[in-house]
C-alpha cells in the first residue's frame, strides 16, 4: 500500500491523473502520459529528464475531461545538447569491453520544459512499465536528473520512497545535501553551500560592502541568496535589496525589478537564478540601457549560450562567475556532428534542433512540433560537418561534462552490483541477473563508487552526496564581436575544511573597464572623522561626524599617554607636566627656600655668636639652636619637591617633610613647657623649672620626633610613595607626581604635626601674661596660630588644586608655616641683638616683677 498512498498524494499534489492500484499480481497501470522521448532498449535501463523546453504553456482544466497533453516552448540548444551527451556516453559504456561487460545500457530521456509539475510527470512515466500489469519495481534502475533545483526537489521526493537513485548535473540547492528527505540523491556539481563560500570571498577580496542580489522565486534562488547572505554578514557586507523574478513572472514583476536596481546605488548585483529566469530581466535591463552595474553571476548563467550575445553584453559586460571547472571530450564532436531528424524519424527533439541550425523543416516533417516559428522544408542534403555553431564546440564542456560523470558514476555502481567487484580491466563474470537488480541496491553502490576517469578525474561522493567542491571564475569578456567566457581564476577546497580563492586580477575586464568597481553605501570617513549610524539604515550606510577629543580614524582611542591632534588624524604625546626648576615658579620657590635656609643659618651663627647675652640666655639656647636647625632643614624640604619625581625623592620628600616638621615642633614645644613650668608654678616652696632641665628638655624633643620617625619607616616599609602619571587633570597633559602611596599614613604624618601644634597653641596661650619685657610665650603662641592656620587652610587647597600645582600648595605651606616661626620666634630676639643692643640686659629682659 506504500506505492498506492504515495502516488495518489503526488498525483493530488500536482493536479496529475497517474495511478497505480496496488493488485495481487503487482501493479495495474491505470493512466499514462503522451510525453515524447529519446528512447533506446537495453538490458539496464537509465532515464533522463532535461529542461529541452524552457517553459511549459499553461492551461485551465476544466475538470470535466481528461487534461490535453501538456505543450511547451523555447527549444534550448543547450540542455539538447546535455541529452546528446547522455547518449553519447552511454553509447561508450556499451562499447566498453571492461565496464558492464556484455551488459548493455537503454535510455530513455524525456522534457521537463523547466517545470517542476512536467517534471514529476516525467519521472512517474520513466518510473512506470509499459505493461498494463507488471511488478511494482520501477522500470529503470537509475534517473539522471534534473538541472534546476525545485525540479529535483520534486523528483527527489517522489522517488525517494522507491529507493531510485536520482544523480543531477546542475542542481546546486544547499537544501538537497539533507539525506533525511532525499536519501537516493546525488549529484555531480557542487553544492550551493560551497558556491555561497566562493561568491562571499570574492566579494570580500574586492571590497564590495554594498550590494544588490537577484534571486529566482523557488528553492535554488531563495537558498543560494540565504546562504550567500549569511556569508557576507560575516565580513560586514550589507545587502541593498533583493530582488525575485521567475519566467513565468507578468511583464510588471519584471519591471519593478529595474526599478529597484535603477532607484539602488549599488554598483554590484548578484544573479542567483537560472538563465531562463534571469533572461527577461536581462532584455529589459538591455533594454532601459541600464550600464555601470558590475554583474556577479551563479553558475546557472555564467557559460549560458543564450544571453552571451554582444547585445546583451552592452549591459552585463565584464560579469563575474563560477563555474564548475571544464573539460574537453574530443570524440563527442563527430557524435554530435552526425545527429540526424533522418535516423529515427520518432526521435523526439532532433526535429527542433534541426530547424534551429538549419532554418528548414527536415523532410517529411507534417507539422511544426515546438519551435517559435515555422520553415521551409529542407532539400534533404543539409549536413553539420562544417557547421560552426558554439553547440559543436566540446572543449570547453561544464554542465555537459557533469552529465557525462553521471553517467559513468551509474555505470560504475552498476558494475560494482552486477560482478561483485569494481572495474578493473579483468574479464568476470555476473555474480546477479540483470532482471534482479533492485534501485534501492544500485543507490548503495552509488554512495561507495570511487575511481577516476579517462580524463584523470576522481568521481566519487561525500556522505551528502555531493562531489569536490572546485570552480572556475568566469569573466565575460568580447572578441572578435563574440562574448567569450574567459577562466581568470579557480576557487577550490583546501587542507583542515577551507578554501582558496586564486584570481588574476590583471586579466579581468571590469564593466567600468581596468579599474575594479567600487560598491559602497557610503565613503570610507576621511582621516579625523568617525561612523555615525543611521538610523534605519544597514551598517554600512552610516555619516561621518568629526572623531571625539582622544580618537582618530573611526573612534580609535588613542593610547593613554597620547592624545588626538587637532586635525584628528593622529596620536601625538601628551605634555609632560612637573614643577621644574627651570620654570618661573620652580626658580621662585627654589629661592625662597634657600632665602629661608639662609636665614635661618644666619639666625643660627647670631645665636652661637651672642650666646651668653641675656638675651639668648633667657630664650633657652640649646632649644633654640635645635629649633634653628629644624628650621634649616625645613626650608631645604622643598627642594625635593621640585623636579621631576623619581622614587627616591618621593620617599624623601614625604618623610624629610614629615620629620623636619616634627622636630621642629617638638622643639617649640619644649620651649612651650619651660615658659609654662618656669612661670606658671602654684605652690610655694617648689620650684618645677628645676625639673626640666636640659636633660628632660632633650627627652622631650627625641621622643616626640621619635614617633614621627616610626610613622614615617612604618610608612616606607609597608606602602611607600612612588612616582605616579596622573592624567585626570587634563585630556593634552600627564602630570607626574608622587603618589603617597597610603593616604591614611600621609595624613597620619599631618595629623601627628597638627597635634603637636596645637599642644604648643594651648600651652604657649596659657603663658601669654607672663611678666616680662620679653615675653617668648606671647611669640610662640603668634607663631603657632600661623602654622595651624596655614596647614588648615592647607588641606583644601592640595585636595583642589590641580597638577603641579598641588605640588607648590604643599612647598608653599612648608614655606609659610617656617617662615612664620622664623620671623615669629626669632625675629623679635635678633632686632634686641643687633639693632638695639642696648636692651640686651638682664634688667631689661626681666622687666618689673
Amino acid at each position: 500500500m506504500a506505492y498506492e498512498i504515495v502516488y495518489l498524494f503526488l498525483s493530488n499534489h500536482y493536479g496529475l491523473f497517474f495511478l497505480y492500484l496496488n493488485t495481487v499480481s503487482g501493479c495495474e497501470l491505470i493512466g499514462r502520459f503522451n510525453m515524447p522521448s529519446l528512447f533506446k532498449q537495453g538490458d539496464i535501463m537509465i532515464g533522463g529528464i532535461f529542461p529541452v523546453f524552457n517553459k511549459e504553456i499553461s492551461s485551465t482544466s476544466t475538470f470535466k475531461s481528461k487534461p490535453a497533453g501538456v505543450k511547451c516552448m523555447g527549444f534550448d540548444l543547450r540542455p539538447f545538447r546535455w541529452t546528446q551527451v547522455m547518449i553519447f556516453a552511454i553509447d561508450e559504456i556499451n562499447n566498453d569491453s571492461a565496464l558492464l561487460p556484455n551488459i548493455s545500457l537503454g535510455y530513455r530521456i524525456l522534457d521537463s520544459c523547466a517545470s517542476p509539475t512536467n517534471t514529476l510527470r516525467a519521472a512517474l512515466t520513466l518510473t512506470s512499465r509499459s505493461e498494463k500489469t507488471s511488478p511494482c519495481p520501477p522500470a529503470i534502475s537509475a534517473l539522471i536528473a534534473e538541472s534546476g533545483s525545485t525540479q529535483s526537489l520534486a523528483v527527489a521526493g517522489a522517488l525517494g520512497p522507491f529507493q531510485v537513485p536520482i544523480v543531477s548535473y546542475f542542481s546546486t540547492c544547499a537544501c538537497l545535501s539533507d539525506k533525511t528527505k532525499y536519501p537516493t540523491f546525488f549529484r555531480t556539481i557542487p553544492s550551493d553551500y560551497f558556491q555561497a563560500k566562493a561568491l562571499a570571498t570574492l566579494v570580500k577580496r574586492f571590497g564590495w560592502q554594498w550590494i544588490g542580489a537577484i534571486q529566482s522565486d523557488n528553492e535554488y534562488g531563495r537558498n543560494g541568496i540565504q546562504a550567500f547572505t549569511e556569508e557576507v554578514k560575516k565580513h560586514g557586507v550589507c545587502i541593498a535589496f533583493i530582488g525575485t523574478i521567475l519566467r513565468t513572472y507578468t511583464i510588471d514583476k519584471i519591471l519593478d525589478v529595474v526599478e529597484m536596481i535603477k532607484q539602488s546605488s549599488v554598483k554590484v548585483i548578484l544573479a542567483f537564478v537560472p538563465e531562463g529566469d534571469f533572461y527577461p530581466l536581462m532584455k529589459e535591463v538591455v533594454k532601459q540601457n541600464i550600464t555601470g552595474i558590475q554583474w556577479i553571476a551563479s553558475e546557472a548563467w555564467i557559460t549560458a549560450a543564450r544571453p552571451s550575445t554582444p547585445e546583451m553584453y552592452r549591459a552585463f559586460g565584464g560579469a563575474l562567475g563560477f563555474v564548475v571547472k571544464k573539460m574537453a571530450i574530443p570524440k563527442l564532436k563527430p557524435f554530435l556532428t552526425h545527429i540526424s531528424p533522418y535516423a529515427d524519424l520518432n526521435a523526439a527533439f532532433v526535429k527542433d534542433f534541426w530547424e534551429i541550425m538549419m532554418g528548414c523543416r527536415p523532410v517529411s516533417t507534417e507539422e511544426h512540433s515546438g519551435t517559435e516559428a515555422a520553415h521551409e522544408v529542407c532539400t534533404g542534403t543539409e549536413t553539420l560537418m562544417n557547421s560552426q555553431d558554439v553547440f559543436f564546440n566540446v572543449t570547453q564542456l561544464r554542465v555537459s561534462y557533469n552529465v557525462y560523470k553521471a553517467v559513468y558514476a551509474i555505470a560504475h555502481a552498476l558494475h560494482q552490483l552486477v560482478f561483485c567487484q569494481p572495474v578493473n580491466g579483468k574479464i568476470v563474470s555476473p555474480c546477479l541477473n540483470v532482471s534482479e537488480i533492485k534501485p534501492k541496491e544500485v543507490t548503495a553502490h552509488l554512495r561507495r563508487v570511487n575511481f577516476m576517469n579517462q580524463f584523470g578525474d576522481d568521481v566519487f561522493f561525500d556522505i551528502n552526496g555531493d562531489p569536490p567542491a572546485s570552480y572556475d571564475i568566469i569573466n565575460w569578456q568580447l572578441r572578435d564581436e563574440q562574448v567569450q567566457h574567459v577562466t581568470v581564476g579557480q576557487f577550490a577546497s583546501a587542507a583542515n575544511s577551507t578554501y582558496k580563492l586564486s584570481i588574476k586580477k590583471e586579466d579581468i575586464v571590469w564593466r567600468t573597464g581596468k579599474m575594479v568597481p567600487i560598491s559602497v553605501c557610503s565613503e570610507v570617513c576621511p582621516v579625523g572623522t568617525r561612523k555615525a549610524q543611521i538610523k534605519g539604515k544597514p551598517t554600512c550606510c552610516f555619516d561621518c561626524i568629526p572623531c571625539a577629543d582622544g580618537t582618530i580614524a573611526n573612534a580609535t582611542a588613542c593610547p593613554r599617554e597620547y592624545w588626538s591632534n587637532e586635525r584628528k588624524d593622529e596620536c601625538f604625546p601628551k605634555t609632560i607636566e612637573f614643577l621644574a626648576y627651570n620654570e618661573p615658579m620652580g626658580i621662585a620657590l627654589t629661592l625662597v627656600s634657600l632665602l629661608g635656609a639662609s636665614l635661618s643659618l644666619a639666625t643660627m651663627i647670631v645665636f652661637i655668636r651672642y650666646r651668653e647675652t641675656p638675651v639668648i640666655k633667657a630664650s633657652n639656647s640649646e632649644l633654640s639652636c635645635f629649633l634653628l636647625f629644624s628650621l634649616f632643614l625645613c626650608f631645604l624640604c622643598p627642594l625635593t619637591f621640585i623636579g621631576r619625581p623619581t622614587v627616591w625623592t618621593c620617599m624623601l620628600r614625604h618623610t624629610a617633610f614629615g620629620v623636619t616638621f616634627a622636630l621642629c615642633i617638638s622643639c617649640v614645644l619644649g620651649k612651650t613647657i619651660v615658659v609654662v613650668t618656669a612661670f606658671k608654678a602654684t605652690f610655694p616652696g617648689k620650684n618645677l623649672a628645676e625639673k626640666f632641665g636640659p636633660v628632660q628638655q632633650r627627652i622631650i624633643v627625641c621622643s616626640c620626633t621619635l614617633i614621627q620617625v616610626v610613622v614615617c619607616v612604618l610608612w616606607l616599609k609597608l606602602k611607600p610613595p612612588f612616582p605616579d602619571m596622573v592624567l585626570r587633570h587634563s585630556n593634552k597633559k600627564i602630570v607626574l607626581e608622587c603618589n603617597t602611596g597610603s593616604e591614611a599614613a600621609f595624613y597620619a604624618v599631618l595629623g601627628y604635626i597638627g597635634i603637636l601644634a596645637v599642644i604648643c597653641l594651648v600651652l604657649a596661650f596659657l603663658a601669654r601674661k607672663v611678666p616680662d619685657n620679653f615675653n617668648e610665650a606671647k611669640f610662640i603662641t603668634f607663631s603657632m596660630l600661623i602654622f595651624c592656620a596655614v596647614w588648615v587652610t592647607f588641606i583644601p587647597a592640595y585636595v583642589s588644586s590641580p597638577g603641579k600645582f598641588t605640588v607648590a600648595v604643599e612647598i608653599f605651606a612648608i614655606l609659610s608655616s617656617a617662615f612664620g616661626l622664623l620671623i615669629s620666634i626669632f625675629a623679635p630676639k635678633c632686632y634686641i641683638i643687633l639693632i638695639q643692643p642696648e636692651k640686651n640686659t638682664k634688667k631689661h629682659v626681666m622687666g618689673k616683677l
